[in-house]
């Protein structure tokens, strides 16, 4: 009997270690994550989760990035993510296309706030990747955008890339033709760039 009681409780911790649920890291960005006009296995979201399968096993990257996703859409569409894949981090990089549309500034950084402030509601950590516009944009806009990510990473104490294409976004041959995203050639780069801040937040 005891020998039965034994093996019982030995089988129903296997059950339990097998369905542990997945240490799940979402993506939520535009076509800077969404691996555009490149193959998806190139893009950095997919190369980071082949370099956690490799060296942080139990993690799995959920890419919820859509190309032309702004920060508002994205502020909408949080929730439900974070309702269905339970992330433990949460990786926002989100207005690009705010900026390259010209929207208002304080409305990017209230959204972003408001999904920085759901995430953290879960228990999720956060890490908040910054971009930066082409110079035509002007000094104002550009600097605002730089100051809503900083004070934003400050205020909700949150992990910061300050911009997600440094050391690629200035080298035409690691840029498409368009000037606004990487070559399949420039997305490890943006990895290294990426992980130098998320590594930190893996338990």
């Amino acid at each position: 009997m005891r020998r039965f009681l034994c093996l019982l409780v030995l089988l129903c911790g296997i059950g339990v270690l097998q369905a542990a649920p997945a240490k799940n890291v979402l993506v939520l960005g535009d076509s800077l994550s969404a691996a555009h006009n490149i193959p998806v296995e190139s893009g950095w979201a997919h190369l980071l989760e082949v370099r956690l399968n490799d060296m942080e096993p139990g993690w799995a990257v959920i890419n919820a990035s859509i190309s032309g996703e702004t920060s508002l859409s994205g502020r909408n569409r949080l929730p439900g993510l974070l309702a269905q894949y339970h992330p433990r981090i949460v990786v926002i990089e989100l207005g690009a296309n705010d900026g390259l549309q010209g929207l208002p500034l304080p409305n990017l950084r209230d959204n972003l706030a408001t999904m920085i402030d759901a995430a953290q509601h879960t228990g999720a950590k956060v890490l908040l990747l910054g971009i930066e516009l082409p110079v035509n944009y002007g000094p104002q806009y550009r600097d605002g955008l730089r100051a809503i990510y900083a004070g934003l990473a400050h205020d909700k104490h949150v992990a910061l890339v300050p911009f997600l294409l440094d050391g690629v976004a200035l080298n035409p041959a690691l840029m498409q033709e368009d000037g606004l995203h990487p070559v399949a050639a420039g997305e490890p780069i943006v990895l290294n760039t990426v992980w130098q801040q998320l590594k930190s937040l893996l338990d």
